[in-house]
């Protein structure tokens, strides 16, 4: 099995400049915790991600005003990434390795293609697998390296 198959197509994205209200309003919209970051509109080319996360710990707790501030001022820029034809099994090692939740797709060009998450692979894969993909995904770190697990 391979990403396209079980990932969310043409998820949604926003730019650099998009405020941060704006973007948790898209995260509740779209019932995720992760918003890819795109150049802009007409160059759907993945910059970064702003997840759920980013906003609390690289705002909220240190003091800042979310409704002054935007995607730049938050988001992960470097990002894990998949491509549609990457079999599963080398997806939940990359997820384990970086011990993120969600992996952008993109294309030869580096375009925002769709998503995967943890959640696609528990609804795909045998429970084996999933328990270890969780397992190694959810493993101690330090409190710096957690701020940008996506």
């Amino acid at each position: 099995m391979q990403v396209k198959d079980i990932m969310v197509k043409h998820p949604a994205c926003c730019t650099p400049n998009t405020p941060l209200q704006e973007i948790a309003q898209e995260m509740i919209k779209h019932d995720c915790g992760c918003i890819p970051i795109v150049e802009s509109d007409l160059h759907p080319k993945l910059v970064g991600v702003v997840t759920d996360r980013d906003i609390v710990c690289r705002t909220v707790a240190k003091g800042k005003n979310p409704q002054f501030l935007s995607a730049s001022d938050c988001m992960t820029s470097q990002v894990t990434t998949a491509t549609p034809d990457t079999d599963l099994d080398t997806c939940c090692h990359l997820m384990e390795e970086h011990q993120v939740r969600r992996i952008p797709v993109v294309d030869a060009l580096g375009n925002c293609y769709g998503i995967i998450s943890q959640a696609d692979i528990v609804q795909a894969c045998e429970p084996e697998t999933t328990a270890e993909v969780l397992k190694d995904i959810s493993r101690h770190t330090d409190a710096s390296s957690r701020a940008a697990v996506i």
